[in-house]
Parts: structure tokens; C-alpha cells; sequence
């Protein structure tokens, strides 16, 4: 695709991740299951339907722009995925598989908020203040994500030590 303003890298970067969103959707109930912390799998599983509403209002972005909605591969969360299927395939202690997992979902968890606050960031440039304004409030959500995973984290990961 050629790139000949903010529009067009705006709209490329959401189809890359609207992609992203939809590998996470695919890869987070395989994470919940496989966690051992009941407090982990609650957190795998909340997230997995916090990330198929973003999906849909990723949808209604793209209907601002007047635009279909559309993926272009992801390779940068698709590299990610791909190293956290990698870790759920280790023989680890139970205890150690959470540490591992949370580390997984942390690397996703950073990809996306820099990806959604670039995206927020066009959309204010292009005078979107709609898309701006919900792309904000996914780029909340991933970061609470985040916060909620590092307090699971430091609380799993003594476990693991141990």
C-alpha cells in the first residue's frame, strides 16, 4: 500500500492492530488455561472480553475514517504470540509457568499501549476527536491491564521463587 500522508499510516497501523487484537483473542484462552492462579485465569479470562470489545470499537474507528474494517498481519505481535506459545510448550512448576505467562501477556500488554497511543496521536492530528477519544480509552485499558498484571506479578512471581 502506498503511504502518501497521516491518513493512510493512521489507517495502516489500525488494520495492524486490529490483527493484534485478533491473535490475542485467539492466544489469551489457551493463557487462562494454562495459568495455575485462579486470580490469573480470572485476569486471562476478563481480558479476553475486554479485548473482544476494543475489537469492536477498533470497528467503529474504522467507520469514522469511512473505512471497512480490515487486518494487514501483525508481525510484531505475531512474533510475540508465537514466543509465548513457545513458553506454554517448557516444562515448568506450576508456580513458574504464571511467572512466565504474566512476562508473556506484559510483552503484548507494551506492544499495544504504543501502538494505541500513536494511533491516538494521528487521529488528534487528522481532527478525528471521536477516534481520538476511543483510542484513548483502549490505550487506558491496556495500561490498567498492565498495572493489574505487575501487582499479580509481584505477588506470583515470590511463589515461583520459592
Amino acid at each position: 500500500m502506498e503511504m502518501d500522508n497521516l491518513k493512510d499510516l493512521f489507517l495502516d497501523e489500525l488494520r495492524d492492530v486490529y490483527h493484534a487484537e485478533g491473535q490475542l483473542l485467539k492466544v489469551l484462552p489457551r493463557m487462562a488455561k494454562k495459568a495455575e492462579s485462579a486470580e490469573l485465569k480470572t485476569a486471562f479470562e476478563q481480558h479476553t472480553e475486554e479485548t473482544r470489545l476494543q475489537k469492536e470499537r477498533l470497528e467503529e474507528v474504522f467507520e469514522l475514517f469511512e473505512e471497512k474494517p480490515k487486518t494487514k498481519v501483525c508481525k510484531g505481535m505475531q512474533g510475540i504470540v508465537e514466543e509465548g506459545k513457545e513458553m506454554m510448550q517448557e516444562d515448568m512448576d506450576a508456580d513458574v509457568m504464571d511467572a512466565a505467562l504474566i512476562a508473556a501477556a506484559q510483552r503484548a500488554e507494551h506492544y499495544e499501549i504504543a501502538v494505541y497511543g500513536t494511533l491516538r496521536t494521528y487521529a488528534q492530528l487528522l481532527g478525528n476527536d471521536e477516534a481520538a477519544q476511543i483510542l484513548q480509552e483502549i490505550l487506558d485499558e491496556e495500561g490498567t491491564t498492565d498495572k493489574k498484571l505487575t501487582k499479580l506479578a509481584e505477588k506470583l512471581n515470590v511463589e515461583a521463587n520459592a
